[in-house]
């Protein structure tokens, strides 16, 4: 780790973990090694560990110090996509045989990934309301070696107990993963909390600019580190240099633009409880949301995706969000512009039909950092 690394506060830890200065120029932001291979000093004789560029990168080993420095874990790994990290981690922890428990509400493309990959390969898996730590241990079976969590969820916003889980996967010694996308570690620290891996998706927050797709792993554990950063590198998803450039740099403004997504949403939600056109408002910092007490626990603040319920069923849902304008219809989250869509016909379509369905009346959102105002006009119009 470099000395910058050693700072308590996340906001410094944001800027400086992971970056120093080029040794050759002194430039203050790290080089993009747009590079495949090495010279080496001889046979084996590596500088600085590299080379070939599936194993490590400069460019990536920068990203990857951070991200383990930003979430309190041993070891940081930088994928090509969030899913491609799921699979390598699923791959790394996994054999046929094994179970694993999922929540009722996973990201459709989780899901995904478990109904009609992995189980292809004799894992099974059942379905559980995390938000219930009771309902989690009466998932468990004596093959339990995973038991999944993301909070906030994906679409429904629910919140589970980091801790409370935590517990209950250290009595079924099984490993807790913790899908942190929607909070990111600024707002959420899983680990601290009692987490083995976080995951994320770092196309969304972390990346915040909605220009580059990436995932991570960050293990809790060096020996667990050590087994994914193996499979990571048998498997070949990396994170390309200018991709880990890109988030990096996404990462330096990480906290105020949580803080400015976090206010805009609180706002949102707000303002959508009292339209006479909306029928149910899902958002961890309103008082009545059942993971309210929860998350206001262990999180800083309550993020910036807000999911509502629309009267008049799936076409009055779709019509919203066809007539918003300054909320661009579009998939994916996280960015700083506003983003709308009906998750039963574009992200979760493929849990139609399964015990993960989500409403045919909903709407996300993913709040930006535009202004307030702006925001709340645009909703008006489009809820008419």
């Amino acid at each position: 780790m470099s000395d910058q690394d050693s700072f308590h506060n996340f906001e410094t830890r944001a800027i400086h973990a992971g970056n120093t200065a080029d040794p050759l120029t002194g430039a203050v932001v790290p080089p993009i090694y747009q590079v495949s291979t090495y010279k080496q000093d001889g046979v084996g004789g590596l500088r600085g560990g590299y080379e070939y560029s599936r194993s490590a990168n400069p460019t990536r080993t920068a990203l990857e110090e951070n991200l383990a420095a930003l979430e309190g874990g041993r070891r940081g790994l930088a994928f090509a996509s969030g899913l491609a990290a799921e699979d390598c981690l699923l791959r790394t922890l996994l054999a046929p045989g094994d179970h694993v428990v999922i929540p009722n509400d996973a990201y459709g493309g989780t899901f995904r990934l478990f109904a009609k990959v992995v189980s292809r390969w004799g894992v099974e898996w059942s379905v559980a309301d995390t938000s219930d730590p009771a309902a989690v241990r009466a998932a468990v079976t004596p093959k339990t070696k995973v038991i999944w969590v993301e909070t906030p969820s994906n679409p429904l916003l629910g919140i589970t107990d980091i801790a409370a889980v935590a517990a209950v996967a250290r009595g079924a010694g099984a490993k807790l993963v913790v899908d942190n996308t929607f909070a990111s570690p600024y707002l959420q620290q899983p680990i601290a909390l009692g987490a083995d891996i976080v995951v994320h998706s770092l196309t969304k927050y972390m990346g915040g600019h909605s220009d580059v797709v990436g995932g991570a792993l960050i293990a809790a554990d060096e020996t667990v580190g050590e087994e994914l950063a193996y499979h990571q590198n048998a498997m070949g998803a990396v994170a390309g240099p200018f991709d880990a450039w890109l988030v990096l740099r996404g990462i330096k403004t990480l906290p105020v633009r949580m803080d400015r997504h976090s206010e805009n949403a609180a706002r949102v939600a707000e303002m959508l409880t009292e339209h006479p056109k909306v029928t149910r408002v899902l958002y961890p910092g309103l008082p009545e949301h059942p993971g309210h007490e929860t998350a206001a626990k262990q999180m800083k603040a309550f993020g910036g995706m807000v999911s509502f319920q629309v009267a008049g069923g799936e076409e009055a849902a779709v019509e919203v969000c066809n007539r918003a304008k300054l909320f661009t219809l579009g998939e994916s989250l996280g960015g700083v512009e506003s983003l709308i869509e009906h998750p039963g016909r574009m992200t979760h379509a493929s849990v139609v039909g399964s015990a993960l369905e989500v409403p045919a009346d909903l709407v996300r959102l993913s709040v930006g950092i535009e202004s307030g105002d702006d925001l709340l006009t645009d909703l008006k119009r489009a809820l008419g």
